[in-house]
């Protein structure tokens, strides 16, 4: 109900846009965003802001297929926020729902879903990106090459908390692609993703990547749970299908 015309971004005159919303903020801002469905492309553009949404439930931005929902690609830190949406309907080379390029974000309480890319279809983090993520849903999304859920790559090493990815696909890592990373996960569960065979339904890891996992869940991943190009999976109080033999406890 808002207007990016008169609004001036206060409860009585609001934006019609979140994007309008954060090119008239500055670092340390919380941008506050009304239930509804949003038909964006946001770019958070190096600043350090909060963007909450009312309930991930209800407040929607949909990327119509025109790129990443989500764009962090300025540096931005921790304190850069993403909270309380649903991200969908976005279509790109890297990171259909979210891209991270040499940015370091904060994601609590998102879906990210229904998102298309080459690589990375719900996330692409590239170039050192070190998000975090609590409470997140990575679910039904597809890229055509690497990282169905999320593509974690070039000394990326994010921490999933919290996490369900599930019912994602992709040639290869049809839940999480990881190349040259070393991300954490913890309290995570993998499952019903899908990738071509032998190129890991759940994890596929490339380029000497290291991921652990704490207190996981890998289940009905198809063709495997786990498979290593190059590198090593740590896992620690984990339940695998079909077990598995790498490093740590099972």
């Amino acid at each position: 109900s808002g207007s990016d015309v008169t609004g001036t971004g206060s409860s009585s005159l609001p934006f019609a846009t979140i994007q309008a919303g954060i090119n008239a903020s500055s670092n340390g801002d919380t941008i506050l965003v009304s239930a509804g469905t949003y038909t964006e492309n946001i770019n958070y553009n190096g600043k350090n802001i909060v963007v909450m949404g009312a309930d991930r439930e209800i407040t929607i931005i949909d990327g119509n297929q025109n790129g990443s929902v989500v764009t962090f690609a300025n540096g931005e830190d921790s304190t850069a926020v993403l909270s309380g949406f649903t991200i969908q309907n976005g279509a790109a080379n890297y990171g259909g729902g979210i891209y991270c390029q040499a940015s370091s974000p904060t994601l609590t309480n998102v879906t990210i879903t229904g998102n298309l890319a080459t690589w990375g279809g719900g996330i692409s983090c590239n170039s050192s990106s070190n998000p975090s993520l609590t409470n997140v849903k990575i679910t039904g999304n597809t890229a055509s090459e690497d990282g169905g859920g999320i593509r974690i790559a070039e000394s990326s090493n994010p921490s999933l908390t919290n996490v369900t990815i599930s019912g994602n696909s992709a040639w290869s890592g049809g839940g999480i692609y990881c190349n040259e990373s070393s991300p954490t996960f913890t309290n995570v569960t993998i499952s019903s993703n899908l990738a071509s065979p032998g190129n890991g339904g759940g994890i596929a890891c490339n380029y000497s990547s290291n991921p652990s996992l704490v207190n996981c869940i890998l289940w009905n991943n198809t063709p495997e749970e786990i498979y290593i190009y190059s590198g090593s999976v740590t896992a620690t109080y984990s339940d695998i299908q079909g077990s598995w033999e790498g490093e740590g406890n099972i």
